[in-house]
C-alpha cells in the first residue's frame, strides 16, 4: 500500500498547493506556509482550508467527503417560522464582523477544549473581511447580538467557518438568513466542510471529494465579489 505524501510549504514559497485529491485519508493535505490573503483565497478556490491549534504549524485540509448545503433548499422547520413571522430576532450583515469572530473564538462549546481560531487565523479573516471577501451575519435580540456566523465568499461558493449562539435557535436563524442572502446573490453552494447534526437538520448533505471538485471546477470561472453585504432585517424576507 502506498502511503500518502504530506507536503510541506515554506512561508516564502510560491502560492501553490498540491492537488486536493492527494490529501491523506483524514483530509490532511499540507503543512506550513502562511495566511496571506492570496494564499487563503487560492486554497478556498480549490476546496482547501486551514485548521490547526495554536501550538501547531498551519495545517491545510481537503477532506475526502464534504458536507454542504444548497442555498435554495435550506430547510426551515415549523418551529423556526415563528422567528420569521414575528419580530423576535433582527439581523444585520457585515456590521460587526470582529465581534462575531471573537465570539466564535471564545464561546464555550461542550466537549471541546480550546479553539481552532488562533490569533493568527483570526487576524487573517478580519483582513479578508476588510477586503470584502469574508462576511458575517449578526442575529440581534433586544438590541444585543445573540448569535451569528462568518465565512468566505469565493465565486459562487460560500465557505462557512464558524457560528455561535447565545439564545435558542439564533444560529439556526443565522443560517436561514445566510441562505436567503446567498440566493439573492447567485451563490450555488454553502460549504460546511465537515458533518454536523445542526447543519444536517437545516438540509445539509454529503458530497464525495470528486463531486465537490466538479463544483469547484465550474466556480473557477466566477469572479470574487468584494463588496460588503448591506442587508439589514428587510421586510421582504420570504420563506
Amino acid at each position: 500500500m502506498t502511503l500518502p505524501t504530506i507536503h510541506f510549504i515554506s512561508k516564502n514559497s510560491d502560492l501553490r498547493f498540491p492537488h486536493p485529491f492527494l490529501a491523506d485519508e483524514d483530509g490532511l493535505l499540507a503543512i506550513g506556509g502562511d495566511l496571506c490573503p492570496d494564499r487563503i483565497i487560492l486554497a478556498y478556490r480549490f476546496g482547501i482550508f486551514p485548521w490547526y491549534s495554536e501550538e501547531q504549524p498551519v495545517l491545510w485540509w481537503a477532506p475526502q467527503e464534504r458536507f454542504v448545503l444548497d442555498p435554495t433548499r435550506i430547510h426551515v422547520a415549523k418551529s423556526m417560522r415563528r422567528y420569521i413571522n414575528n419580530p423576535i430576532f433582527k439581523f444585520t450583515t457585515d456590521q460587526n464582523f470582529e465581534y462575531v469572530i471573537d465570539k466564535c473564538q471564545n464561546i464555550h462549546r461542550p466537549g471541546q477544549d480550546g479553539t481552532w481560531i488562533t490569533p493568527e487565523l483570526k487576524a487573517a479573516y478580519i483582513h479578508l473581511h476588510k477586503k470584502g471577501i469574508a462576511h458575517s451575519v449578526e442575529i440581534w435580540k433586544n438590541d444585543q447580538i445573540v448569535g451569528g456566523l462568518y465565512g468566505l465568499g469565493v465565486g459562487h461558493i460560500f465557505s462557512g467557518e464558524s457560528m455561535f449562539s447565545e439564545a435558542s435557535d439564533a444560529s439556526k436563524y443565522a443560517v436561514i438568513v445566510l441562505g436567503h442572502i446567498l440566493r439573492l446573490k447567485g451563490y450555488k453552494l454553502i460549504d460546511a466542510q465537515l458533518h454536523s447534526t445542526h447543519m444536517e437538520r437545516l438540509g445539509g448533505f454529503s458530497l464525495s471529494n470528486h463531486q465537490y471538485f466538479d463544483h469547484l471546477r465550474s466556480n473557477l470561472q466566477i469572479a470574487i465579489d468584494t463588496e460588503l453585504w448591506p442587508f439589514e432585517n428587510p421586510t421582504w424576507f420570504p420563506l
